[in-house]
């Protein structure tokens, strides 16, 4: 029985390996960099990219008949897709190129008044810190930064510790639903839970969300839910989207007014129609949600979770830094601590003498290595990060 449980095992190995390189052939990515940086821009796997490339030709080949007649009802049908896979009503989502502009328009939307606060983590991702920031000096509200402890320990824990910081003046919270800098899964879902009883609005940056793990969007709760598909999606990059619950669309202002701000628009309409723009990468969205469904992506998930929970701990073997949390408040990318280091110097090393693409940063005084793993990387990848980080930090 033991003996067939090795050859079991085995095999298992090698119809893993055999999926993986198929699915490496997939991607247009360079084959000579190890690349475990995913989750800064994403990539799109081949199909999806062509179909990309054939909405583009379409587009060109009439460009009047393509925008002047059918680009309004062929953006319906993608974001009908969208919205299925989101479990979400289609009328409360509209593509926006990004995260970024997702939580812009929210942050712009909202009538803040001076002494509002919005209370957020300190795990946030810089550029929508920024733009927090930016609509406070405007407006005079306040952006409250609660400083969330690590090693975090339970959801639970996590929940009391940000909760703490709400006030009387807590009008928005706004809080990454997984972390740039840490990669951390927050338990979203009891925070907006919590809000909606308190009258307080959420904005979600789900970023590095879509894909990465399952997303439930009607479970979660959240009044602005912003995420990424050209991440962990598949998709092409400029496509991500905005969900508004119906209660806030009204007052929603999109980044570009244009021909779709009229008194009866919808807010589909109002953000949909802004101005001549290439929609080829929200066109498809469908085709790399049925490139993650032909690929069966609960086990590609699955697969880089387990390959990530064995670097990360060979990763902090080596080191003898703590782990940031449990392995579950991650999914396919996570953040390990290093030894003291120059960040920016390690990680020049680490591509240009390795040959292998990897965030390395400062956060809180201490530096992480940051890996992101896809349906392209094999373990072997992770070998060569750790044996690269044990000849550079010394």
């Amino acid at each position: 029985m033991e003996r067939q449980w090795l050859l079991s095992k085995t095999f298992r190995r090698r119809v893993i390996i055999s999926v993986t390189e198929s699915l490496r052939e997939q991607f247009l990515i360079d084959p000579r960099v190890v690349f475990l940086n995913h989750g800064s821009f994403g990539a799109a796997p081949k199909p999806v990219f062509e179909a990309y490339q054939r909405w583009q030709r379409e587009l060109e080949w009439q460009p009047v008949e393509f925008l002047g007649r059918r680009v309004g009802g062929l953006l319906d049908d993608a974001r009908a897709v969208l919205a299925k896979y989101l479990n979400a009503e289609a009328e409360n989502l509209v593509f926006v190129p990004n995260a970024t502009s997702g939580v812009n328009v929210a942050a712009r939307s909202l009538k803040l008044q001076p002494g509002d606060e919005i209370l957020t983590s300190d795990h946030e991702y810089g550029a929508c810190n920024y733009t927090w920031q930016h609509n406070c000096e405007r407006t005079g509200a306040e952006y409250i930064i609660r400083s969330i402890q690590l090693p975090l320990t339970t959801p639970a824990a996590f929940i009391e510790e940000f909760w703490a910081g709400v006030t009387p003046r807590t009008r928005v919270i706004y809080l990454s639903h997984i972390t740039s800098p840490t990669s951390l899964i927050f338990p979203v879902e009891e925070i907006c839970r919590r809000a909606r009883e308190a009258g307080i609005i959420t904005v979600i940056d789900g970023a590095h969300a879509p894909g990465q793990i399952p997303l439930d969007l009607q479970a979660i709760g959240a009044d602005f839910y912003t995420g990424n598909c050209h991440k962990w999606m598949c998709t092409p990059k400029g496509s991500g989207f905005l969900y508004v619950r119906p209660e806030y669309q009204t007052p929603i202002e999109p980044l570009i007014i244009s021909w779709g701000w009229t008194d009866d628009a919808t807010f589909v309409q109002r953000n949909q129609m802004q101005g001549t723009r290439d929609p080829a990468a929200y066109l498809s969205v469908p085709a790399g949600i049925e490139f993650m469904e032909r690929h069966n992506w609960e086990e590609v998930r699955a697969r880089c979770h387990a390959l990530g929970v064995e670097l990360r701990d060979q990763i902090a073997d080596w080191s003898d830094q703590p782990q940031l949390a449990p392995e579950s408040f991650f999914g396919q990318m996570f953040t390990a601590p290093l030894p003291p280091c120059d960040p920016q110097v390690v990680k020049q090393r680490l591509y240009n003498e390795y040959c292998i693409e990897v965030p390395v940063m400062t956060f809180k005084d201490r530096q992480y290595v940051r890996v992101s793993l896809q349906a392209y990387n094999t373990r072997e990848d992770g070998q060569k990060l750790l044996t690269a980080l044990q000849e550079i930090i010394t």
